[in-house]
């Protein structure tokens, strides 16, 4: 049987498709909602999140919504974008301790999920830069070749692969450009992730040229660079200050403020008083929490100024902190967990003065991830010991340590919130586990 169409009708819906297409790319093209979870530590680098009915328990299969494999490992975080999750790894090389491979065969990949079913929409692959760091053994060479997480303006993906460059791709995985910032490796990789301001996108290029490097979003073309940038693994953030944005990098020995414009220098501080520095700093209503070093050194300092604001600016200096783990704030109160002693902390913001300082048992081993707050919450993972959920309050109480029993793997990447659900990678496998 042959159907006939009413061609008024018809050209009545072809205009419909055509408006309705035109909707589908507005919105696909639009900026991040509230609800997005667009970089590293979420879309203001806090680690925060407003949601409800977040699970405290979960294992292989209680409150799994879904688990999607991996095409190789990574210690980066996922990011989220509507109905979209996108998450780096890396593979060929430096996958096992006792057969690493040859490092000409190391891949980074960047994998796109549906949000909904964590089926992968589409996965590309990136052959790698030579030379890059030497896998040596340890666990302190094993996690820099898929550590930065990308970040997104809502019509395109960046992600930093070192050695290998920034990438700026479309949402469906294409690569729009590619731009180098420095030649440098190190033996403890590179893992610091890019931040956006307005039509810049900038790194820590600390390891590959010593410098903070900002880019223009559409072409690639290098903007500015900031100099002198040694030994920090720290992402830089964005702080207010009289009504105008900062760039603020937790660097070794100094917190610097700079023009996001421009790059050059507004203030600095005295710091962590180390020779390199891995945590990230965060702010809360204009003062900007720090930690970091071997001598486990936190501050807070207020935003703004000019020159060294040390003497007028730094609010409080404990000699408390962890070396590669961030703070995370939650009510007038900041949490944060030692990398290697099982301690966590809680430090009230405005005075420094220490809630508690409490052991976990069981002991967590080696933490690398920084904490996430939601939902009078805290969620930490450690390396092979699994997930640590304790009430975000100013009295210690551990409500659950949640295993993979099918999944052994490391884990370094931080916690994302969406949607009311928890999302976790590990290298293995990226995990959706809520209701």
């Amino acid at each position: 049987m042959t159907r006939t169409m009413n061609p008024v009708w018809t050209l009545s819906r072809r205009k419909g498709i055509v408006c309705l297409c035109a909707l589908l790319c507005i919105v696909f093209s639009l900026p991040s909602t509230a609800e997005d979870w667009t970089g590293f530590r979420g879309s203001d680098s806090s680690g925060q999140a407003d949601a409800s009915g977040l699970p405290s328990t979960w294992d292989s299969t209680r409150n799994i919504v879904w688990k999607t494999e991996l095409p190789g490992l990574g210690a980066s975080s996922p990011i989220t974008l509507a109905s979209r999750v996108y998450v780096t790894c890396y593979s060929g090389y430096a996958e096992s301790k006792d057969n690493p491979g040859a490092m000409k065969n190391l891949i980074r990949h960047v994998v796109c999920l549906d949000r909904d079913s964590g089926a992968i929409l589409w996965a590309k692959e990136f052959k790698a830069k030579m030379p890059e760091s030497e896998y040596k053994g340890g666990n302190s060479t094993w996690h820099g070749y898929a550590s930065s997480t990308p970040t997104t303006d809502g019509e395109r993906l960046y992600v930093f692969f070192g050695l290998s460059g920034v990438y700026a791709l479309d949402l469906d995985g294409n690569v729009l450009w590619n731009t180098g910032v420095g030649a440098g490796t190190h033996g403890w990789g590179s893992g610091t992730s890019p931040l956006l301001y307005k039509n810049l996108v900038i790194v820590n290029a600390s390891v590959e040229s010593e410098s903070l490097v900002a880019m223009n979003k559409e072409t690639g073309e290098i903007v500015w660079k900031a100099s002198g940038i040694r030994r920090c693994w720290s992402s830089p953030i964005l702080a207010m200050a009289d009504g105008k944005q900062e760039l603020v990098l937790n660097a070794p020995k100094k917190l610097v403020g700079f023009d996001p414009v421009t790059g050059k220098e507004l203030w600095h501080c005295d710091g962590i008083p180390d020779s390199y520095v891995c945590p990230t700093a965060i702010v809360e209503d204009g003062i900007i929490y720090a930690n970091g070093g071997r001598k486990n050194t936190t501050i807070a300092v207020r935003a703004g100024g000019r020159g060294n604001v040390t003497g007028t600016h730094l609010l409080w200096k404990v000699s408390k902190g962890s070396n590669v783990s961030s703070l995370v704030y939650s009510d007038k109160h900041l949490y944060w967990f030692h990398e290697s002693r099982g301690i966590v902390y809680c430090l009230n913001a405005e005075t420094g003065d220490m809630a508690y300082e409490e052991r976990l048992n069981p002991k967590p081993g080696i933490l690398y991830s920084s904490a996430t707050a939601a939902d009078g919450k805290l969620f930490t993972v450690s390396q092979y010991k699994g997930a640590f959920v304790l009430a975000a309050k100013p009295q210690f109480q551990l409500l659950a340590v949640n295993q993979f029993q099918d999944d052994p793997s490391r884990a370094n990447a931080s916690i994302v919130v969406s949607n009311n659900q928890l999302i976790m990678r590990t290298d293995k496998a990226i995990y959706c586990i809520g209701k």
